[in-house]
């Protein structure tokens, strides 16, 4: 059963069931009521002829059944205004004086000798309240009967059954009524609840649901909301590493097509055309050439391989001569290229492992040596900073677009890729660095302008330097 028809039926029965049980409890309250005062009138009255009777007994020594059967009819003739009636009766339904009861009535066998009783005596559709009580006459007993009509209270009370039953019926249409527009209010948030899921499950991942209030269906909206937007972003990483790899492998595919085609090619005219030596010379370059470049591509994916699988060792290192002895391994590349390179390192030591590290900063001054031209300049600089060092490699080349800045450490990513094949670069050589930086737990920076060169930053720990100003 949906919730709504739920919620509908069990207000629509707590209601018809709180009215049904507080209607019949009023109306039977007061009927009790009526009944009880009217049973004490008719008890009081059969009290107050039962004493006249007693006391003439007690003033007439020759008192007997006759005269006791006169003093009651005396009696019932001026109760009658009042609407009693009274009898004398031997016990045995046979009346001495006054006028029959309406009814039989087993009254008078279930008493004592002492007791005085009443009871609701009915007579067809006609009910009344009979009262009785023994006395002795003549060393007999007789019973004081007394009885009066009740026919209004139980009229009233089945009047006001009546009355009350298409109440009920009222009632209990308004409250679905009612029942109806709350159920409704309450379940449309659960309705777009379920809407909003059924799209989600759709694909349509952006939905999100209205939240207003602060009960625990609009809580749950939040928290649906929160779960949608988790969802999506979980969904957008995953989408985004997917490309990533794609691209990765339609890049990796290319880079690896080029060399080859180039080392078969030549590899195929070494074998068509043995005989010339300046032939021979040329395509063996090729070849080596070629093959170098395949190799510092496996190269540098096993380096991304084992980056990802294991940590580091990384030991306290002075980086003023570290750092000497990167820019000295690519000083006389430099030098044949007509580029300028200054060192200005400042004392102080980083937690590093040394040859990783060395390979990082062996690519960014590659890297800078690429970007540059003849007579261009690169700068390596080293400082303390707070709980570190920062090392920056800056140089005066072409700089990076904008549009290319965000993704220059993705693998196989060139800004420049006609130049950068050309220079015998495959893309990974940031994207390594980036590997490297983050299992030493520092950070790499890149700020660049478009035909004025660029800066980059990597951020080290440990160090005993002061806070950088």
């Amino acid at each position: 059963m949906r919730l709504f028809w739920k919620l509908f039926c069990s207000m629509v029965a707590i209601t018809a069931l709180a009215c049904s049980i507080g209607g019949f409890l009023m109306i039977d309250g007061q009927f009790r009521a009526g009944l009880e005062a009217q049973t004490d009138t008719v008890v009081t009255e059969h009290i107050i002829l039962r004493r006249m009777l007693l006391r003439e007994m007690q003033l007439s020594h020759s008192f007997g059944q006759a005269d006791a059967a006169k003093l009651t009819e005396d009696t019932a003739s001026s109760l009658s205004r009042s609407g009693t009636r009274s009898l004398l009766s031997d016990g045995a339904g046979h009346a001495l004086s006054g006028s029959p009861l309406p009814a039989v009535s087993g009254l008078t066998s279930a008493l004592t000798e002492t007791q005085l009783g009443w009871e609701v005596l009915q007579a067809g559709d006609r009910f009344y309240l009979h009262a009785a009580s023994p006395l002795m006459v003549e060393g007999k007993t007789v019973f004081l009967e007394t009885w009066r009509e009740a026919d209004t209270l139980f009229s009233t009370r089945q009047t006001q059954y009546n009355v009350f039953f298409y109440l009920l019926l009222g009632l209990v249409l308004t409250s679905a009524l009612a029942s109806a527009a709350v159920s409704a209010w309450i379940t449309r948030p659960l309705g777009r609840l379920s809407e909003a899921a059924r799209q989600m499950a759709a694909g349509e991942l952006s939905r999100r649901v209205e939240v207003r209030g602060s009960d625990e269906v609009t809580q749950l909206s939040r928290d649906f909301n929160q779960m949608a937007e988790q969802l999506e972003r979980h969904v957008g990483e995953l989408t985004d590493t997917a490309r990533r790899q794609e691209n990765f492998l339609h890049a990796f595919a290319h880079e690896t097509k080029t060399p080859l085609t180039s080392i078969i090619g030549y590899a195929e005219l070494l074998l068509s055309r043995p005989a010339s030596p300046q032939l021979v010379q040329e395509s063996a370059a090729c070849i080596f050439r070629e093959g170098r470049r395949l190799e510092g591509l496996s190269r540098k994916l096993l380096d991304l391989f084992v980056l990802e699988k294991t940590g580091v060792s990384l030991r306290p290192t002075e980086m003023v001569p570290f750092l000497e002895q990167a820019a000295d391994a690519l000083r006389p590349a430099l030098e044949r290229s007509g580029i300028r390179l200054e060192v200005h390192a400042e004392p102080g030591t980083a937690d590093i492992e040394p040859d990783l590290m060395e390979s990082v900063f062996l690519n960014l001054l590659d890297n800078a040596r690429k970007a540059v031209d003849t007579e261009g300049a690169i700068l390596l600089e080293g400082a303390p900073v707070s709980g570190g060092y920062r090392v920056q490699v800056a140089d005066n080349g072409r700089g990076i677009a904008p549009e290319d800045l965000s993704r220059i450490t993705e693998p196989f990513y060139m800004a420049d890729k006609s130049r950068a094949r050309a220079q015998g670069g495959a893309g990974l050589g940031l994207t390594v660095c980036q590997r490297i930086v983050a299992l030493h737990g520092g950070r790499l920076e890149f700020e660049s302008t478009a035909g004025r060169g660029t800066r980059v930053s990597v951020y080290l720990k440990g160090g005993d330097a002061p806070c950088e100003g």
